[in-house]
């Protein structure tokens, strides 16, 4: 049933993505002679004006045909008025940027949608006091509950390191221990930590954990806008961190991952219910917008490069240019599928 549903998120994922292209495509009156969602051998095909619209047998992606634009073969250009190579390079740049906005916004919903379903969050109560900490030095006990931090009100756990952190020297907690307010004084602990991407950190900590003690948040309409703003520009900087580590060498290629990793990690979030989907839909949603934005040649951010290009220059890169660059993004796409199928199979059999 994970598998099924993982399959479902990744259709859906795509069909959001390929509809971005098709509507602007539309909106400027460029023919579509296929919308199809997955590749090889179709199972389901329905022709609804000028448009095929298809199911196909490989879930691993899918297209929008344009009349007039072809990845396979750049040199196939059509020049009648409903053509995709008689608009402006503007025109086409938007055509191309409603993929990835489709994902991008795609993800605000699903943000949106988290938002008034309730966030579950863990309330600032100290469950354990490690020894030999600032926090036992300053007499901080299990079940205290953080109110203040230098001033700053405390509503949830996740506030807690944040102004720690924040914070350049001694700090002062308000806690609540009893029905009674107590006031302490206590000097963080700087550490030598990792990151999420393995990089060495530094960080100040007062030795305690959570007790596990939690909440759910509701939004609401207005609120919840925010918070789906807010959390789609953070998946979005963390992709966009991800990539950059990852083409710096700070991640490792090893730690690149496949279609089977996509789907085993979305069954296992079906499984844990549907906060934890939406939340990891969200994040593979934002992780399409950002990558097909990527200047790789047969990706949207490729296809934009070039149209820049022309709009620069007034002219258009040779056919021969232009098959070679395809070619060449081609290579580079599934060779960085095949790795990352290489990948998961290492991490399977592991």
């Amino acid at each position: 049933m994970g598998i099924l549903v993982a399959l479902l998120v990744l259709s859906v994922l795509i069909f959001f993505h390929e509809l971005g292209h098709f509507t602007a495509a539309r909106f400027f009156g460029v023919r579509v002679d296929v919308f199809s969602i997955g590749f090889g051998k179709k199972l389901y095909s329905k022709t609804i004006g000028d448009t095929e619209w298809s199911l196909a047998a490989i879930p691993l992606g899918g297209y929008v045909k344009m009349k007039g634009q072809d990845d396979s073969d750049p040199t196939k250009v059509s020049y009648d008025e409903d053509s995709y190579n008689i608009k402006k390079p503007w025109q086409r740049i938007i055509i191309l940027l409603a993929g990835p906005f489709a994902n991008f916004l795609l993800a605000f919903i699903l943000y949106f949608s988290i938002a008034n379903l309730g966030v579950p969050k863990l309330l600032p109560y100290v469950g354990s006091v490690g020894e030999d900490t600032p926090a036992l030095a300053a007499g901080l006990q299990k079940d205290d509950k953080l109110l203040q931090i230098n001033g700053v009100n405390i509503k949830y756990w996740e506030d807690i390191g944040e102004k720690i952190n924040e914070a350049s020297s001694n700090i002062t907690l308000i806690v609540e221990r009893n029905k009674e307010l107590v006031t302490l004084q206590l000097q963080p602990k700087v550490i030598e930590d990792k990151n999420i991407f393995g990089e060495k950190i530094t960080r100040r900590i007062i030795g305690i954990t959570p007790s596990g003690k939690k909440t759910t948040v509701y939004y609401g309409p207005v609120d919840g806008l925010d918070y789906a703003w807010e959390e789609t520009k953070k998946a979005s900087l963390l992709i966009v961190q991800s990539v950059q580590k990852l083409i710096t060498g700070v991640v490792g290629a090893d730690k690149l991952g496949g279609i089977i990793t996509i789907v085993d990690v979305t069954a296992d979030a079906s499984a844990a219910g549907i906060l934890a989907l939406f939340f990891f839909t969200a994040l593979i949603s934002v992780n399409l917008g950002v990558l097909n934005l990527l200047p790789i040649p047969a990706l949207d951010g490729g296809h934009i490069m070039f149209n820049l290009y022309e709009m620069l220059t007034g002219k258009t890169a040779s056919e021969k240019v232009m098959m070679y660059i395809t070619m060449v993004g081609w290579a580079m796409l599934i060779s960085l599928m095949l790795l990352g199928l290489y990948n998961d199979i290492n991490r399977l059999i592991g």
